[in-house]
């Protein structure tokens, strides 16, 4: 079984058509793992917001959105735990710790973390991290 830490960048192309949507709904199968901070809720909740704000999205689709990702099976670890962690990566990589909580997860776990947002991706590459990110075009 293979076992990923998601991040908000993937979670919502699961919910919405845009570039990488095809690969970001085939993680939600039963047969892979998906751990994520408990983080990713409050990330998942403030991106509907902007698209709704932004006309993207209506009320109804947020709501719709949030009701889906309420029982995706995504397994969510309390980022109290993962914070202390999270706060040094920050300062090494120059990332904000709201990104560095995924990572720290993902170190932690010794698993991959998947993201679509390339410039988190690209740090972690050039970092000691490197195995540690793992870019949505390349999930098997």
């Amino acid at each position: 079984m293979s076992h990923y830490v998601l991040d908000a960048s993937v979670a919502i192309k699961s919910f919405t058509p845009e570039t990488h949507s095809d690969i970001a709904s085939r993680l939600v199968d039963p047969a892979i793992q998906l751990s994520a901070p408990d983080l990713l809720c409050a990330e998942l909740g403030n991106v509907l917001w902007k698209r709704v704000r932004r006309g993207e999205l209506t009320r109804d689709e947020a709501q719709r959105i949030a009701n889906q990702f309420g029982v995706m099976h995504v397994r969510l670890f309390s980022a109290r735990s993962l914070v202390r962690h999270a706060c040094d990566l920050a300062v090494e990589l120059d990332r904000t710790v709201y990104d560095s909580l995924y990572l720290a997860m993902a170190v932690q776990g010794q698993i991959q973390l998947v993201t679509a947002d390339l410039r988190l991706h690209n740090t972690i590459q050039a970092s000691r991290y490197s195995g540690r990110s793992l870019w949505i075009e390349n999930v098997p």
